[in-house]
């Protein structure tokens, strides 16, 4: 009888990357602590780092040098799709998923051709824990989660963006104050002060396994779009786009008609759009607009239509001279209405 070979020995598994914060945190009694302070003793920390410490002298957060223990691996690339083809210059659409909860929706929506889908949650009714739910059922469509929330707050981004969010829009931004707040909610330190409390987007089923860890590489893979909406924000419009984290500015097509009392194509009104446009074009940042102005120059992100306008559009272009031929009754509820 011939003797079996030795068999390979498996490497033991790399535990799956977990939403909890503290799960990687060795168990109690498992690790020693010789840089703790002195039990019932002031250890002087303010004024005198530890040994080895990279930080010396007195503590100043203003003078801190920011660790590495995040940093992104070298030579780490983008994988949210829509970031890679927004930076390469190209047209990115996001489609407006308004009042849908039923994850089938969203994932279809999410599979139907759109680079992300623009969840609303300022003008709409849907609680995040309905989001979320859409967002992790199927969390590797084509077009990647993403949601225009209701202010620069710290509780509605960190909501987005600890469900999975990758593009976040910002909606009504007046001054540059607004923009650096919405960018420190946004993005985890040092460029942000977005504190690390776990959720579905840190799971391995949804961004957990991601080449270089979902901590170490998110900042680089986040779309942020602020909203140019009112005057005060055509007046700081250049300041705000300058803004380091902003990814795009967006030309509110409705609420800058809203706030100027003007219509699309008048003068007053396209000179608006124009403050706009001009201030992406300094700072170097991409312009956003509604998805009927995806022809007008430089603009190369959109919002498109509700979910309800992408099945009227659908069914129309899938029946073609059958749209909207029903049969005719002269009685009942199905009748057509006579004008009075």
């Amino acid at each position: 009888m011939r003797a079996q070979a030795p068999q390979p020995q498996r490497p033991a598994p790399t535990p799956a990357p977990t939403a909890d914060p503290y799960a990687t945190n060795p168990n109690p009694g498992a690790t020693q602590f010789p840089l703790a302070a002195p039990a019932g003793k002031d250890s002087g920390a303010k004024q005198m780092p530890p040994p080895g410490a990279i930080n010396q002298g007195a503590f100043d957060p203003a003078t801190w040098k920011y660790g590495p223990a995040f940093n992104a691996p070298a030579g780490s690339k983008v994988w949210n799709p829509a970031k890679l083809k927004l930076t390469q210059g190209g047209k990115v659409t996001g489609g407006t998923l308004f009042g849908a909860t039923d994850p089938s929706t969203y994932c279809a929506m999410a599979g139907a051709g759109y680079d992300f889908i623009w969840t609303e949650m300022q003008h709409g009714q849907t609680d995040w824990q309905a989001v979320a739910r859409m967002w992790r059922t199927c969390p590797h469509a084509k077009a990647v989660p993403g949601a225009r929330i209701a202010a620069t707050d710290e509780r509605e981004i960190q909501h987005a963006l600890d469900a999975g969010a990758l593009v976040i829009v910002v909606p009504t931004v007046d001054t540059v104050a607004e923009a650096i707040q919405a960018r420190d909610w946004v993005y985890f330190p040092p460029l942000g002060r977005r504190s690390s409390g776990g959720g579905p987007a840190f799971d391995a089923a949804m961004y957990g396994g991601v080449p270089g860890g979902y901590r170490n590489t998110i900042n680089d893979n986040i779309v942020l779009v602020l909203m140019i909406e009112t005057l005060e924000g055509l007046k700081n419009a250049d300041e705000i786009a300058r803004v380091p984290g902003v990814s795009a500015i967006f030309a509110a097509s409705g609420d800058l008609g809203n706030f100027s009392g003007y219509r699309q194509g008048t003068p007053d009104y396209e000179r608006a759009i124009n403050i706009v446009h001009d201030a992406a074009v300094k700072a170097g940042v991409r312009l956003c607009g509604p998805f009927a102005w995806r022809d007008r120059p430089d603009f190369t992100c959109f919002q498109a239509g509700s979910e309800t306008a992408a099945i009227a559009r659908g069914v129309a272009a899938e029946l073609g001279n059958l749209a909207n031929t029903q049969g005719q009754p002269e009685v009942g509820p199905f009748a057509v209405k006579k004008p009075q």
